[in-house]
């Protein structure tokens, strides 16, 4: 599970050096409306996602519960997020889920409250983006959500070009554009990737569940049925009870 992965020696450095420089504004994050320092206080590091990277894993949130995740992303880079209810219980059995993305200094990049969404944009700042999801629609039940995140960089395609033109034609050039699409086309494979396993989970999810209800009232109605023929014979056979007489003893009229 991507939630417990470790932070890598390069990730690290990366926050050592923005603090040196004096952004420290980077690593703000939200809490209720009210930024602090830390993004979240009362969690080690490896809650927190780092790098230019994408993760999908499986979250279960209980009733009225809400839950956040803060993904580190540098300016310039697009950041995605896809979800998708997979299951939920409860007498009311409400599907939908409100999802909001904040950035590092509190500004709602994102807000969607449907059982399924993406909420996709580039990055203005550099710090720790806040994904917050709620289950407040669904107060008496609890609901598995399956998420599917990460950041890349899209290039723009245009290259520098020096004074004699020979970078364009250099094979180094050529073999790293051409390592640099693969590298991108092979990202997106997966995340696409990921997004039709979100997809598959949550058709057996719905499979199982109607399997399940389908088996329930067949067996309650067969139950029913049973009932219902055995109170009929018996009511039958009470109204076509006699009572056998002997010649002493006869009913009167």
């Amino acid at each position: 599970m991507a939630k417990t992965k470790e932070l890598s020696k390069d990730a690290r450095n990366k926050i050592v050096d923005l603090h040196q420089a004096g952004k420290t504004e980077s690593a703000i994050g939200w809490d209720c409306g009210k930024a602090i320092k830390d993004p979240q206080p009362k969690s080690s590091d490896q809650e927190l996602f780092w790098g230019a990277d994408q993760y999908d894993f499986a979250i279960v949130l209980p009733a009225s519960d809400i839950e956040c995740f803060w993904h580190f992303a540098h300016q310039g880079e697009h950041f995605y997020l896809n979800f998708m209810v997979q299951w939920a219980t409860g007498m009311g059995v409400d599907r939908h889920l409100s999802v909001t993305v904040n950035a590092p200094s509190g500004l709602i990049m994102g807000l969607v409250d449907e059982a399924a969404g993406e909420i996709a944009f580039n990055a203005k700042e550099t710090g720790f983006y806040q994904m917050c999801f709620s289950n407040f629609h669904n107060r008496f039940g609890s609901m598995q959500i399956f998420l599917n995140f990460g950041v890349y960089y899209q290039d723009s395609g245009n290259s520098k070009k020096d004074d004699n033109g020979e970078q364009l034609n250099s094979t180094l050039n050529t073999i790293d554009v051409s390592s640099n699409r693969l590298q991108s086309s092979v990202f997106h494979m997966w995340r696409y990737y990921s997004i039709e396993r979100m997809r598959r989970a949550t058709d057996y999810y719905l499979l199982r569940y109607n399997s399940n209800y389908i088996s329930t009232w067949s067996a309650a109605l067969s139950l029913v049925i049973i009932l219902a023929g055995y109170l009929q014979l018996f009511f039958l056979k009470r109204l076509f009870n006699t009572k056998h007489t002997t010649e002493t003893e006869k009913p009167r009229c």
